[in-house]
């Protein structure tokens, strides 16, 4: 597993930060195995639980940017056409993973059914509401990411490709964590600045109790079929989570950040971070064709 050197130096303002797509590919092979995350069913439950929520979420994410792309011009709409490429290869990626699940043991088509229902109902909201939504679920997956890339220990005892895999996600997350935002500022340069704010407040809320709830039960399943009590799974769910490692506790600070009326992804500069992961997921450069 990919474990950077401590980041001590306060990151500058460096400006802007450019979104890369990188077409990688991972062999995740040993993530077959039911405890893949160093022996732990619980973290595996809990990984696979996010993984599972990853294709069609970010789908949404796509397309909701991509429905607001006509609004956009020069740098934004590049990042907006990056955004769009990262999160399709992301999608690929996860669905390579969540086909390892054995689904004659685990329950993963009914949360799969699940989740495209949640999405569906959100999509049938417009593509404002889809917007609201991806911004506020960017948001939770950039305080997640922080967390991956500053401590690698979360990732340890897993295959190295697989870990890889999160790793890389994370930083691509961070990498672009701000474009959602952004094209929600171009979609609404005419709104208040309290209309603004009550909107994506409101959404935030709301999608902050459907997906930790979502995301803990969905876990909690997963474990259950592994032969634990549904109440002990969801118990020790619920500590992974919010008591050690806790994996939504520790964002709370920057959670709470959103609420805030002059908040932007980018108030919480971790480019220093970035750059040294960046470092470590290059990208690639075309072979020199020959005469």
């Amino acid at each position: 597993m990919t474990s950077p050197p401590a980041v001590t130096m306060a990151a500058s303002d460096a400006g802007p930060v450019t979104v890369t797509p990188r077409d990688l590919h991972f062999d995740m092979a040993q993530a077959a195995n039911r405890a893949w995350l160093g022996g732990d069913p619980v973290g595996t439950a809990v990984f696979n639980a996010l993984s599972l929520t990853f294709p069609d979420g970010e789908r949404l994410f796509m397309d909701a940017v991509r429905q607001h792309r006509h609004l956009l011009s020069g740098r934004l709409l590049d990042e907006a056409r990056a955004f769009i490429a990262q999160e399709a290869i992301h999608s690929r990626e996860h669905v390579g993973l969540n086909n390892l699940l054995d689904r004659r043991h685990y329950p993963v088509d009914a949360i799969e059914a699940e989740i495209r229902h949640r999405i569906a109902q959100t999509r049938d909201r417009g593509p404002m509401a889809m917007l609201l939504v991806t911004i506020a679920l960017e948001h939770f997956t950039a305080m997640m990411a922080d967390w991956f890339l500053k401590d690698p220990r979360l990732l340890a005892g897993a295959p190295a490709d697989v870990a890889r895999l999160w790793q890389w996600h994370a930083m691509e997350e961070t990498e672009h964590k701000a474009v959602a935002y952004d094209v929600f500022l171009a979609a609404t340069k005419d709104w208040t600045a309290a209309d603004r704010l009550k909107a994506r407040n409101r959404t935030m809320t709301i999608v902050t109790v459907m997906f930790v709830r979502n995301i803990a039960h969905y876990a909690a399943r997963l474990l259950a079929a592994d032969g634990v009590n549904p109440v002990v799974a969801h118990a020790r769910v619920a500590w992974y989570l919010f008591g050690t490692p806790g994996l939504f506790r520790k964002s709370w600070g920057a959670y709470a950040d959103w609420y805030k009326p002059d908040f932007h992804p980018w108030k919480h500069d971790n480019r220093v971070q970035l750059d040294i992961w960046r470092a470590a997921f290059p990208v690639a450069t075309p072979e020199p064709r020959t005469a």
